[in-house]
């Protein structure tokens, strides 16, 4: 019995988030959007309805547009520097390249960057699906659980 591991102890110092919470992502002028906490999947996903690449001053940017929820009619249009392009493999097995950036994320009172990929997500029900990589020694995901966190308010960059 010496030998199991007491988890309480290893995560009394995560909060625990709900497998679905509302963040958000100020880099890209989002206030609020809703994501889905996917422990499954190693990384995290964004949906955007149009992608296009250009050169800016010699780096690969993406302009994309989104809806940032069901109901929101008019899509926001973002811009980000190119992370790279990198094989995603999706629930079904599919193997695809994806374009990648990185962006900030405000959630349960913290302020992060996270890599996440641009991909059409039109059939999920949330826009984002935030992965393992971006929530592993910062949150633990409690499964029965829902929106555990306020809205987020955004606040001005720390550093």
């Amino acid at each position: 019995m010496a030998d199991l591991i007491n988890t309480d102890l290893i995560n009394r110092d995560l909060v625990t988030l709900g497998w679905r919470e509302r963040l958000a992502l100020p880099q890209l002028g989002i206030s609020m959007l809703k994501a889905k906490l996917d422990t499954g999947a190693r990384s995290s996903s964004l949906h955007v309805d149009t992608l296009e690449a250009f050169q800016r001053d010699g780096v690969t940017w993406l302009r994309f547009t989104m809806h940032v929820g069901r109901r929101q009619p008019v899509p926001v249009c973002c811009e980000a520097p190119a992370l790279d392009r990198r094989a995603v493999t999706d629930t079904g097995g599919r193997r695809t390249e994806r374009w990648f950036i990185r962006s900030d994320v405000q959630l349960a009172g913290q302020h992060f960057s996270v890599d996440i990929n641009l991909t059409d997500r039109r059939h999920m029900l949330f826009p984002l699906l935030l992965g393992r990589t971006a929530l592993s020694g910062r949150f633990a995901v409690d499964p029965a659980r829902s929106y555990t966190q306020s809205r987020p308010l955004l606040v001005a960059d720390p550093s």
